[in-house]
């Protein structure tokens, strides 16, 4: 497997060569679409604890505005890179065009390891990198939210120091803030949620049972851990879960509910009495009717993905399949949902706290559902529709139906020159 393979930004590109050329994308459009608008770099000095300034690195990349401001998490990572941050900010394009919800694409990073950090780091942290790229966010500039290692805390910060320095309190800026500084309630729940409405749009789909599929989970934090939960609720049958330090395994079904309260109480799902230990390798290799790849991205490479056995491939994470991974899934006959389409739940109802934080009336839960339900599965089906009308797999899809819906709205506004 080589370097190139497992470059986010490389993906990003293929796969969008890939839909521009089946478009006929002109290449003026082709140019325009390629490339983030806006890539701020910037170094965050820090006062840490023990009394030592630290300088960290953060990015705020804004990859298109052309359908409203731009959308995405900041994720704080050792290994966060530009390149990474620029992938998943077009991702994020391509996401939100194709739920049709009026945002664009962003993400912000920064270069640091979390879990070496005290809260009060953390905060200084965030607060600082907030006012580096205050000018670049506001409700109609470009709306963070939480990702890999930040939180509705992280959130809290952000929004407290933009509405500090501009003199009234914002809470459209940032959407995944706690509920009593105006979130969203199912905000914590979208994305997992969003997960269980498209798999259960492809069981149907292939005239499967829920109470007879059986699924592998791959991650169990927010968007993994909330899936498993909520499938096993209506009687699917989740048979293994896998995280960093092994997979727990139980071809009757786990109890997921009670696995939580497990790795709550030991740190670890392993040695879980109601399943047996494998690898985490062994586990990503199960037979089983649904995988749900909701970890990390360039988990199923050209290496692995003539070794996994699933009928459908739902990606939970952003980025788990590599381009050169594609065609081999295409040729095993696996049914992909895309990360763009799978794991769009959590934007989705990123906008509807959007769109309560400036109404100032927020929606009850079963509001929220209800109307996420109805986007994923109008999502899902434009999706598949367009796959089998142009003859193409879903993650092509996926990408021709967003391009067009972002080229289209580039025409109509036309070019400022």
């Amino acid at each position: 497997m080589s370097m190139d393979e497992t470059n986010p930004w490389r993906n990003a590109e293929i796969r969008f060569d890939t839909a521009a050329e089946k478009l006929a994308l002109d290449d003026g459009m082709q140019k325009i679409l390629r490339k983030p608008a806006r890539e701020l770099t910037v170094h965050i000095p820090v006062t840490l604890d023990d009394g030592r300034l630290e300088v960290f690195t953060g990015f705020r990349v804004q990859h298109s505005i052309a359908r409203g401001p731009a959308k995405g998490g900041i994720r704080y990572a050792p290994d966060v890179s530009l390149d990474e941050v620029r992938a998943l900010a077009s991702w994020m394009t391509w996401k939100c065009a194709v739920v049709g919800i009026p945002f664009g694409g962003g993400k912000g990073g920064v270069i640091c390891d979390p879990n070496v950090m005290s809260n009060l780091e953390l905060e200084r942290l965030t607060r600082r990198y907030t006012a580096e790229i205050i000018d670049f966010i506001g409700p109609e500039k470009d709306v963070p939210a939480p990702d890999m290692n930040t939180n509705e805390q992280t959130m809290a910060w952000i929004m407290d120091t933009f509405s500090m320095h501009k003199r009234e309190t914002t809470t459209a800026v940032v959407t995944g803030k706690p509920f009593h500084l105006g979130g969203s309630r199912g905000r914590p729940e979208a994305t997992g949620r969003g997960c269980m409405t498209v798999i259960l749009q492809a069981l149907q789909k292939f005239g499967m049972k829920p109470e007879e599929t059986t699924v592998v989970v791959q991650g169990f934090g927010n968007v993994g851990g909330m899936a498993a939960k909520l499938m096993s609720k209506i009687g699917i049958k989740i048979i293994a879960v896998i995280e960093v330090d092994g997979t727990v395994h139980n071809a009757n079904g786990l109890d997921i509910p009670a696995l939580a309260a497990h790795r709550a109480a030991t740190g670890s799902i392993l040695d879980f009495p109601g399943g047996e230990n494998l690898t985490s390798e062994e586990g990503l290799f199960l037979k089983c009717d649904v995988l749900l790849p909701a970890a990390k991205e360039n988990v199923i490479t050209s290496q692995t993905a003539g070794k996994i056995n699933p009928k459908i491939l739902c990606e939970g994470a952003n980025g788990p399949t590599t381009a050169l991974a594609d065609q081999i899934l295409e040729d095993r006959n696996i049914f992909i949902i895309p990360d763009i389409l799978a794991n769009a739940g959590g934007v989705t109802v990123s906008y509807f706290e959007w769109v309560q934080d400036r109404q100032g009336y927020f929606w009850n839960e079963q509001l929220v559902n209800s109307r996420l339900e109805e986007i994923m599965i109008e999502s899902f089906q434009d999706v598949v529709h367009y796959g089998e009308s142009h003859k193409v797999n879903n993650r092509t899809a996926a990408y021709m139906l967003a391009l067009d819906r972002v080229a289209n709205a580039i025409r109509s506004r036309g070019i400022y020159a």
